[in-house]
Order: structure tokens, then sequence, then C-alpha cells
């Protein structure tokens, strides 16, 4: 396992899902005047970026033992390192499990003394990470990938690091975070319905399998326009005219 090898499992290119919503939490809490150090944002932000990384890395290592990725399906060897890198699966594994603590372990030092809220929105974003991909029925083979996806990483990481700021649930956040819940759910449907065929031979019931490439283009333009109709109309709820910028 070197270096190389390691950033490439835990995909650098798909940080942006973590990343946005976790700027967003500290932007929404600096704005509305909530109790957070600059500090402690920049913690809880590299805390989901590992947690992101841990998912990355399961991911592929439980595709790889699965047998559901093979050197037909990839072009790019930096997307499939199991695959090409000569990398024995249990280093995966182990990788996974050391992003994943590092994560953790910076999410619950950040919001020491924050109280149960952030540690309960952890923990149930921690317990998706283990189910997405892996356990006998994982979340990434359902037709609620897309949807839990979304919510855990657009909605759920703003909520979680709101709570760090003060202890408290704010829902309110949820509702200003719909861009990016959307938003990442259509990176999951834009991933899943590149794969259909792919996914139907692996058995997966992802909800383009169960849709169909046409019905998912239908459903993928709707879900566009929502998004960005939301993007443009958020910010401005939000910072007034302003928000437009």
């Amino acid at each position: 396992m070197t270096l190389k090898s390691a950033l490439n499992l835990a995909a650098p290119h798909t940080w942006v899902a973590s990343v946005f919503p976790a700027l967003f939490g500290d932007f929404y809490c600096w704005q509305q005047g909530l109790e957070l150090p600059w500090y402690k944002g920049i913690i809880l932000l590299t805390a989901c970026v590992f947690l992101q990384s841990a998912v990355n890395t399961l991911n592929d290592y439980f595709d790889f033992i699965k047998g559901t990725d093979s050197e037909e399906d990839y072009v790019e060897a930096s997307d499939a390192v199991l695959v090409y890198g000569n990398i024995s699966p249990r280093s995966a594994l182990i990788l996974g499990i050391v992003y994943l603590a590092a994560g953790a372990g910076l999410g619950l030092g950040a919001c020491a003394g924050s109280g149960v809220v952030p540690v309960v929105i952890g923990f149930i974003g921690g317990a998706v990470i283990l189910i997405y991909s892996g356990g006998p029925l994982p979340v990434s083979y359902l037709p609620i990938g897309e949807l839990v996806s979304g919510i855990v990483m657009g909605g759920l990481i703003p909520l979680g690091i709101a709570g760090c700021a003060d202890g408290k649930l704010h829902w309110q956040i949820l509702f200003y975070a719909l861009p990016l819940i959307i938003g990442i759910a259509l990176i999951m449907m834009s991933n899943n319905g590149s794969d259909i065929e792919k996914d139907i031979k692996a058995g997966r019931h992802t909800l383009p399998t169960r849709l169909g490439r046409k019905r998912t283009l239908k459903f993928y333009r709707y879900f566009i326009i929502s998004w960005v109709t939301l993007a443009a109309a958020m910010p401005v709820a939000v910072l007034g005219w302003t928000g437009l910028v």
C-alpha cells in the first residue's frame, strides 16, 4: 500500500460531496451567530473528508471481494485501485477502518462538551457508512441509495456541525440544505445511471435499474431543474438578495 494508492482509494475527486456540506454547516453557524470557533469548523470539515474517504475505500473493498469490479469495467486505473494496483483487499479494509477511526476521533474531539446531539448524529452517519456497502443487504444495492446519500451527507453533516456549536438540534438547517441533499443524490444517480447494465448483472437493485434508462433520464432532468432552482432561492432566503452572488 503506497501513499498514492491510499489517496486513490480515498478518491479526492469525490470529496466535494463532504467538503461543501461541511462548509455550509460552518458558514451557517457563523451567519446565525452560533458559537463555532474557526478551528473547530476546520476540524469538523477534515473529519467529514476522512469519513467520506472511509466510505469510498470500504465501497471499493466490498465491491472487489464480491466480484462486482473487474478490469472490463474501468478505463482509469486510478479509479480501480484494487483491480489494477496489486493491493491485498485486507490492506484496503484496514485503511478504510483507519479513515473511519480518524474521522470519528476528530469529530468526537471537536464536539467534546457539546452534549449528545452531535454524537448521536455522528453515530447515525457512522452506521450508514458501515451498512452502505457491507452487510447482507447493502444500502448501495437498494433503490434508496440516492436518498440515503443525499440526506446523510447533504443534511446530517450540516445538522451535526450546527449541533457541535451549541448542542441543540437545528432542524431548519435541513430545509436550507435541500440543494446539497438533491445535488448529492444527483451524483449518486449519475453513477448508478451509468452502471445500469453492470448493476443488473451484479444483482444490484438500484433506483436506475428499477426505473430503466429512459425514465432515469427523465427523473434526472426534473431533479436538475429542482436543484438549480433551490440553489438560487435558498441563499436569497437566508441572506437576502446578496445571496444571489
